[in-house]
């Protein structure tokens, strides 16, 4: 009996040594991952920003998620940064002020990666490579639906509510895509813009709510020329995230690309073969004088007010 005591004992202080020398592994690489994320923070920081709350962001997807994030004391205004849930936000954190003016441009740091490593400079997606960082997608995806559901959305100005749908919409698209991926043409899909695929908030979207019942009613035509139906014949996806303090450059940007691409509208004094973007949606582009006197702000070409109009066959394949 003595004999079968000792043995307990010893193999209950070899279970209690190897509980603890777990523990102390796991607490080593939790450290380690931590360590090496806020190396990465500061190297992908360095000459680029300063703003505290792109670094508190940076952390809460660099670490893994299985990891659970304790207290962070970030560099420079080592501000803490607490959450056990993706979604968990403490309230006096700085992350809660995201929709401020200063800071809400930065919020779609994660989307100009995924644009910048999967999207040509002319705009063509490369969806399979887009595949392998789906998990990063989401992630993009979830903070938005975080945002939008704050009460402080409402108050921000309406280049951070444009930058935030136009961003929003080509994000969700390509997202539909992965979904349905492979997929030769957005219209192979059932009901692409109709389904009610994502939830902001206590509101189910879909992209035909998007853009007609959101974007569509800020009164700025040019979003046309910046969201992206994933086909051929869509102005290009920018490789670039739209944001609040760029909004103005970038939307003439991509109105005066979409215009001098031969492919998609062929201009000259006295004749026009437009896209038919222009026909399906004519009203936004007639708020502030005629179609033509649109055109004329964005092309070289000065066109004639009676210059005659015709319109390009849509081609709806995969803009890959």
């Amino acid at each position: 009996m003595k004999q079968l005591l000792a043995l307990a004992l010893l193999v209950l202080f070899c279970a209690c040594k190897s509980t603890k020398q777990t523990v102390q592994n796991t607490q080593i690489a939790t450290n380690t991952i931590k360590k090496e994320a806020i190396a990465e923070i500061k190297m992908d920081t360095i000459n680029k920003t300063n703003d505290s709350s792109y670094i508190i962001k940076k952390a809460k997807y660099l670490i893994t998620e299985d990891v659970k994030i304790a207290e962070y004391d970030l560099v420079d205004k080592r501000q803490k940064f607490i959450s056990n849930k993706k979604d968990s936000i403490p309230k006096n954190n700085e992350f809660n002020q995201i929709l401020t003016k200063t800071e809400h441009s930065n919020i779609h740091f994660l989307w100009n990666e995924l644009l910048q490593k999967h999207v040509s400079a002319n705009g063509n997606v490369n969806y399979k490579s887009f595949k392998t960082d789906y998990k990063k997608l989401l992630e993009y995806i979830n903070i938005l639906a975080i945002l939008k559901s704050k009460p402080e959305f409402d108050s921000i100005s309406k280049e951070e509510k444009l930058a935030f749908w136009i961003n929003a919409y080509n994000a969700l698209t390509i997202d539909l895509i992965i979904k349905n991926y492979p997929v030769k043409s957005i219209k192979d899909i059932k009901d692409p813009w109709e389904q009610r695929l994502w939830q902001f908030g206590d509101k189910w979207y879909n992209l035909e709510d998007i853009e007609h019942k959101i974007l569509r009613k800020m009164d700025e035509p040019r979003i046309h020329f910046a969201i992206v139906c994933a086909s051929y014949s869509c102005p290009k996806l920018q490789n670039s995230a739209f944001t609040a303090d760029n909004l103005e450059q970038q939307l003439t940007l991509a109105t005066q690309e979409f215009l001098s691409d031969t492919n998609r509208n062929e201009i000259f004094e006295n004749a026009l073969k437009l896209s038919k973007i222009f026909k399906w949606f004519d009203k936004d582009f007639e708020q502030n004088g005629s179609l033509i006197d649109f055109l004329n702000k964005y092309t070289a070409i000065t066109i004639s007010a009676k210059a005659k109009i015709s319109y390009k066959d849509y081609n709806w394949d995969l803009n890959d």
